[in-house]
């Protein structure tokens, strides 16, 4: 099919003229199980590694028994106005429990952090102030990072990627003279127990445990040579006078699920090295680069003559906001992509806040799945973008929520159906923790379960909304529909107690709450009518979705984030919740021109400044209002130097700051949505083109209703697009003020020109 012939894939690397000093200087490698971050250096390199189940923690129930009594009460406080009696009685009553560490010297917590593996140290006890030609890249591609450089007349290349059919992290190394490659290899951790184990003559291996919790780890390291010679001794293998060098560094841990430990360290280690006894590094290498392409190759993108190919990234980033440098912007969109596909491949765990990558045994936020807006925005790109299978480890993460949902429902609520709040971790609790302010947050499965119905919107995949999809977006109704109760002041069901995420405390009736179940029931009931079942539940919704408190505006022409109108038109606050409705809802869209205005003028009292994530958000927001240039100003804010506040750190990563990969995932979709929109019934063409990106070629991507399309701008203008069908459907294109509607056949492919005319 034509949608998929994508030969004119640009050839998008980051790359830089020298190693990496910080963590966040270097470059991420990873096939959703491993990750690895690849610093560069010439004397001293190091290989920081992941494994995606190394938790602290342990299987355990985080709900606070006897909670549900005290609903009533906290409630009847938010109805008085005492907002601070409710939090102090939730405080005490309504939280979920913390762990009771193994070890006395670590502290209680609520949820679990995510957490590094170890180190691996490559010492080639060279003298690099000798070294010329020095050149690190990651070619995006391919997956595959490489460092070069020139030493004493001896050119040198390391290879770096981790491969997700052989699952393990590759590193090659190669000179172009005999007899040159010298150095000891040791793996280290920053775990307090763990210790190395000489395996047999080449292998080495890393077993740990982590602190006050039940998980254990195992990590083996395997060289393999051509010519030299190899010793292994005193924790390291030491390789001397070798032309090439290959190592095979893996993984494991005992965590088999959420109730499950007694998984053995060691096996995945072992099956791993044996399957790569017979393989070359070639054979390794292509199978790594085809399972990787299938995905990465499906989209393709395309801003014109990219001009600054040629400039290292950190000269670029440093220069974006005052340049016309469209191939960075398309270079971030393929970066966004990559780091999707290298953390959340299927069957895999889906990608936390940080991805796969982090090296800190405290990480920030624990590195976990923040469901209020952060998880979410990992898989925005999804649909799009054309990564529909990456969607896979979050779809098995939200079965497993609901399962554990479904308690907290109980015990919390005394509701059916399943509940989630404001964080999850590798245990998957969804009891309301932190503190009350702020915790009790009850929406997260209302807008997880609006991934299941995008999903299905963008690939037509009937099977999956019957069997998947529909039965867990269900029971998240089902919640709602006990959880909503009568405001006494204006009659409307309303969600209580909840939050406006992080701003503002513990409140009856947020805006944000109300735009979420609505648009849940409303996509249940158009789930139920496609299936031909539920028809009691349907008209149940139906119902009830009249009666849900209607987005309001205030006397500030603000869309109010509450149910009352007190917002502040001078906070700033990073959290812009009350949109969720233009983004990524469609409940306030141009057909409602007037809620529209009004939830733009909220972002205007917001301000466009905000951490790395927030102005991700904002140039969604901007897209869908189409301001293209306003978008683009926040799409230059993300891309800028980090140490000025949200922004990218030198390797493109998303900076909150710290590190946060949700930015990358959000501003990487909020490009996609300059082009194309169809969150409305049009699928529309350039919607919010800014002057920045005048020229353009896209291939493959997403739009709802199961279409794929390719296109091409020159001079602003639509030139040519093709529309493939995943299914048969009416598909209603709109540019501008052109608007054509066509009866598509699945399978079929169909030619326009830029003024809709059909080819």
């Amino acid at each position: 099919m034509t949608i998929y012939a994508l030969a004119q894939q640009p050839g998008y690397q980051l790359f830089y003229t020298k190693p990496a000093i910080k963590w966040t200087d270097a470059l991420p490698i990873g096939n959703g199980r491993l990750g690895a971050m690849v610093f560069g250096g010439i004397e001293k390199d190091r290989i920081q590694f992941n494994e995606e189940t190394l938790w602290t923690g342990g299987p355990r129930d985080y709900n606070h028994k006897g909670a549900a009594a005290y609903l009533p009460q906290i409630r009847q406080l938010l109805f008085e106005g005492k907002q601070q009696e409710a939090e102090k009685l939730a405080a005490e009553k309504f939280m979920g429990t913390t762990s009771k560490p193994l070890d006395p010297q670590v502290a209680p917590e609520f949820q679990a952090s995510y957490q590094p593996f170890g180190d691996l140290y490559l010492d080639f006890k060279t003298d690099a102030t000798a070294a010329s030609n020095y050149k690190r890249k990651l070619d995006l591609n391919t997956a595959v990072a490489s460092t070069a450089y020139s030493l004493n007349g001896v050119n040198y290349l390391r290879e770096y990627f981790v491969s997700q059919p052989n699952q393990a992290v590759v590193i090659r190394l190669t000179a172009d003279k005999k007899a040159n490659i010298s150095l000891d290899a040791a793996l280290s951790s920053p775990h307090k127990y763990h210790m190395l184990k000489k395996i047999n003559e080449n292998t080495l291996a890393l077993s740990l445990r982590v602190s006050g919790g039940v998980l254990k780890g195992e990590s083996q390291l395997r060289a393999v040579i051509t010519g030299g010679k190899l010793l292994m001794g005193q924790g390291k293998i030491s390789i001397t006078a070798a032309d090439a060098v290959t190592f095979y560094l893996t993984a494991g841990t005992n965590f088999v699920n959420d109730k499950d430990v007694t998984g053995l360290p060691a096996n995945a280690c072992i099956k791993t090295l044996t399957g790569l006894t017979t393989k070359t590094y070639a054979q390794v290498k292509a199978a790594h680069v085809k399972e990787y392409q299938k995905y990465y190759q499906a989209f393709s993108v395309s801003f014109g003559n990219d001009v600054y190919a040629a400039m290292p990234t950190d000269e670029r980033i440093e220069k974006f906001a005052g340049s016309d440098d469209a191939g960075l912007a398309a270079l971030y969109m393929q970066y966004g992509r990559y780091l999707l596909i290298s953390s959340s491949r299927p069957g895999t765990q889906p990608a936390n806040l940080q991805g796969i990558w982090n090296e800190l045994l405290t990480p920030p936020w624990g590195s976990k799945y923040t469901t209020n807006i952060n998880l979410e925005m990992n898989y925005w790109p999804t649909g799009v973008l054309n990564l529909g299978a990456m969607n896979q480890p979050l779809f098995k993460k939200i079965n497993a929520l609901a399962k554990n949902g479904t308690q907290t429902a109980r015990i919390h609520y005394n509701a059916n159906g399943w509940v989630l709040h404001h964080n999850t971790d590798l245990w998957n609790g969804t009891a309301p923790i932190n503190a009350s302010d702020h915790g009790i947050w009850v929406t997260g499965a209302g807008w997880l379960s609006q991934h299941l119905w995008e999903h299905y919107l963008f690939t037509q995949d009937f099977n999956f909304l019957r069997n998947e999809a529909y039965p867990i977006m269900k029971q998240a109704a089902v919640f709602f529909s006990d959880f909503l109760v009568k405001d006494p002041k204006t009659g409307w069901l309303i969600s209580t107690p909840s939050n406006s995420p992080e701003n503002g405390g513990l409140v009856a009736g947020p805006t944000m709450d109300h735009q979420i179940i609505r648009t849940l029931f409303k996509n249940c009931i158009a789930a139920t009518e496609l299936l031909g079942t539920d028809t009691a539940f349907r008209k149940n919704l139906q119902q009830k979705i009249t009666l849900i408190a209607p987005n309001q505006i205030g006397k500030y022409n603000q869309l109010q984030e509450w149910l009352e109108d007190k917002d502040d038109t001078t906070s700033k606050h990073r959290h812009v919740s009350h949109l969720w409705g233009v983004h990524p809802g469609n409940d306030i869209t141009w057909d409602t021109p007037d809620l529209m205005r009004a939830a733009r003028q909220s972002l205007i009292y917001r301000g466009d400044e905000g951490t790395g994530w927030s102005l991700a958000w904002k140039i969604n927001f901007w897209s869908r209002f189409k301001d293209g240039e306003h978008a683009m100003k926040m799409l230059k804010m993300l891309i800028s130097p980090a140490e000025k506040g949200g922004g990218a750190y030198l390797n493109l990563f998303d900076a909150h700051p710290p590190f946060q990969i949700d930015g990358n995932f959000g501003g990487a979709a909020g490009i996609a949505e300059m082009l194309l929109q169809s969150h409305t019934q049009f699928v529309e063409l350039l919607p919010a083109l800014p002057a920045g990106l005048p020229e353009g070629e896209v291939r493959g991507m997403g739009a709802r209703g199961g279409f794929l399309l390719n296109f091409k701008w020159s001079k602003g203008v639509l030139t040519e697009f093709e529309v493939y069908s995943k299914g048969d459907g009416v598909c209603l294109l709109r540019y501008g003020n052109k608007i054509t509607s066509i009866a598509t056949q699945k399978g079929m492919t169909y030619k326009f020109n830029g003024d809709l005319e059909k080819l």
